[in-house]
């Protein structure tokens, strides 16, 4: 017969099976336990199932009641339930353990640091050069000797990538920008509207990207970096347009964009809060990778003298400096070529991190 109800205990009574440990939730009976060895009640042992001996406690374990049960990661301590993630917690979460975008990533990290205090790592003057020490190699407080104009070779090398990483950035960044306006409205609208934008497109992409820097720059006098940074805009969006453009024509289709229209929302709500959200990771990949080669395409024009000129420290300037004399002083253009080629492979090696993480044909 089942025991009568103990008002002591707020809580329903049950014994775990006989040759059993009990379960997780099973905790002893709490109360005064009968002294080990001592004598046993009147009548001999209690019978299982029978009343609990006077001063004494049944040998079973107490389970908490129902209430307090089956509530993971609250009072019974289980684990917490699984949540959701998001394409870009997913992307954060393989990016952190992925060791090529970790090096990567350290490596720009360093590059925008000493664009922006190059003084950090070199103290000398780049625009100072003494002739008496032009091509010499390298010497104590001078590691990768002089140029032509007896310049020292390694902060003209660090003060160089200033003008590279802005060109590359800003570049990057205006390209992005115009060409993600252009291509949403396109694949958005369609009509007339894609037709127009696309065969603008089409004659961008028909124009050589030398040939035009050689036709566009070589009538620009400044030597700045915007000229540069203006030219790379122009003959870049298109292919960051037409990228948006399938992004948003895929997402467009999507129930929730759908869903979206029939509750009344207007064209600019639609695409800034549903479709640019959803549509933008391809246009981020394409835009990482052509940073690098907006950066090796910097150093082409400035080498072939239509990209941004003397006094300004680049490293493409450098190299055009040093090409007539690799035999005679090849560390002139060891050290630049060699930084430019670490800018630009350190990122194009984060592009391609992020595409893998943002691409979920490849997980």
């Amino acid at each position: 017969m089942p025991e009568p109800f103990d008002p002591r205990y707020d809580m329903t009574e049950a014994i775990a099976p006989a040759g059993s440990g009990g379960g997780p939730m099973d905790l002893p009976a709490s109360g005064p336990q009968a002294p080990k060895g001592g004598p046993t009640p009147k009548g001999g042992p209690t019978p299982k199932g029978g009343p609990t001996p006077k001063g004494g406690s049944r040998r079973g374990p107490w389970r908490l009641p129902l209430r307090w049960r089956g509530e993971p990661g609250r009072r019974s301590g289980g684990p917490a339930a699984p949540t959701g993630r998001g394409l870009w917690t997913d992307a954060w979460h393989d990016l952190r353990r992925n060791p090529i975008f970790v090096v990567s990533a350290l490596i720009i990290l360093f590059l925008v640091v000493i664009a922006i205090w190059p003084q950090l790592i070199a103290s000398g003057n780049p625009y100072h050069g003494d002739l008496a020490k032009a091509q010499d190699g390298p010497a104590p407080g001078h590691p990768f000797g002089y140029d032509l104009q007896g310049r020292d070779v390694y902060t003209r090398t660090v003060y160089g990538a200033r003008a590279s990483i802005t060109v590359g950035i800003c570049a990057t960044l205006g390209a992005a920008l115009l060409g993600s306006v252009l291509g949403g409205l396109a694949g958005y609208f369609g009509s007339w509207w894609d037709a127009l934008l696309s065969r603008i497109a089409d004659v961008f992409f028909g124009i050589p990207i030398l040939l035009g820097g050689l036709v566009f720059l070589s009538v620009v006098t400044s030597g700045s970096v915007w000229p540069v940074v203006g030219f790379i805009v122009l003959l870049g969006w298109p292919q960051i347009s037409r990228i948006a453009r399938g992004s948003v024509v895929t997402v467009k289709e999507h129930d929730y964009v759908q869903a979206a229209r029939v509750l009344g929302a207007s064209s600019g709500r639609t695409l800034l809060r549903h479709i640019a959200p959803n549509a933008v990771a391809p246009v981020i990949v394409v835009a990482t990778i052509a940073l690098g080669t907006y950066i090796s395409l910097e150093a082409t024009l400035s080498f072939l003298g239509v990209g941004l000129k003397p006094p300004t420290v680049s490293w493409g300037i450098d190299i055009s400096s040093a090409a007539t004399q690799i035999r005679n002083a090849p560390h002139m253009l060891l050290w630049p070529a060699g930084a430019l080629s670490i800018t630009v492979l350190a990122f194009i090696m984060l592009g391609d991190a992020v595409r893998d993480a943002l691409d979920p044909k490849l997980r």
